[in-house]
């Protein structure tokens, strides 16, 4: 059972919360949470193959912080690299790049990219890569994947074998080191969400890839604020306990990145 006492404005405080009689660690709202001290987060949403609207996202942030100069920075991917955009192939090779330049550049599994890389070691005909927009990931390594023309075993196996040797070790590598989720300050990024009633230490890792509800409906507050993507929305959706920025970049043209630095927060655009 929750304990919820008044602050001085008569709104609930949630910070101080009692489960069974045991005092619990605070609980922050959107309204309250600051980044960490020093560092500028920028979080990008669900890039789904848009390699164009990448370039263009990271060079609004190259001069954001030319304008600005934070102290320092961190820029993290929230996952689904693959599938629905022209360029898959090209995106996880600009985020190899960038990690390999600079470690700041942060990288989080989403489902999309995970199950790429289950096909790569055991495909299926009935899995999400073949059925949810690995066609555009096949044909971006120069593989073409049909649906319809899958009729037995051995065509899939055809498929899996060209793919497997189009697509370099590199991008093997990079997609089995992906991380799950990263926390700085009050913030908790992953991919979708997680699950309320667990503490953010003890996630499951497929909730983290495939969550919706019930994190989605939920308005309780959190250890931190989870910054997410894997939903669309027709803008960034802000809740007491989130922050999703996943606003549909391959069917809109609008990549979207969150900007925080300490209690302030912002939005970029690869749109006007």
């Amino acid at each position: 059972m929750f304990h919820r006492t008044m602050d001085h404005s008569g709104a609930p405080d949630w910070s101080r919360q009692r489960i069974f009689g045991l005092w619990n660690p605070p609980l922050v709202t959107l309204s309250e949470a600051r980044g960490p001290e020093g560092i500028r987060i920028y979080a990008i949403g669900d890039i789904h193959g848009c390699l164009p609207l990448l370039d263009k996202l990271l060079q609004k942030i190259e001069n954001d912080t030319a304008r600005s100069k934070p102290d320092d920075r961190r820029i993290i991917f929230l996952g689904d690299y693959v599938d629905r955009g022209a360029d898959s192939k090209g995106v996880i090779d600009r985020l190899i790049t960038l990690q390999a330049a600079d470690p700041r550049y942060i990288t989080l599994a989403g489902n999309h990219d995970m199950e790429f890389l289950a096909f790569l070691d055991h495909p299926s005909i009935d899995g999400v890569f073949v059925n949810s927009g690995g066609n555009v990931t096949a044909r971006s390594y120069g593989v073409k994947l049909n649906r319809s023309k899958l009729k037995t075993e051995a065509d899939l196996e055809q498929v899996h074998q060209k793919l497997v040797a189009a697509v370099p070790s590199s991008h093997v590598h990079f997609l089995k080191g992906l991380r799950h989720a990263v926390s700085f300050g009050d913030y908790f990024f992953c991919h979708a969400g997680v699950r309320p009633g667990t503490s953010l230490d003890r996630q499951d890792p497929d909730d983290l890839l495939w969550m919706r509800a019930p994190f989605l409906d939920s308005l309780m507050p959190l250890e931190k604020v989870v910054v997410h993507g894997h939903t669309i929305s027709a803008k960034p959706e802000e809740r007491i306990n989130r922050i999703g920025i996943d606003t549909g970049a391959y069917r809109t043209g609008r990549l979207t990145a969150l900007v925080i630095d300490g209690d302030h927060k912002a939005f970029l655009s690869s749109k006007p």
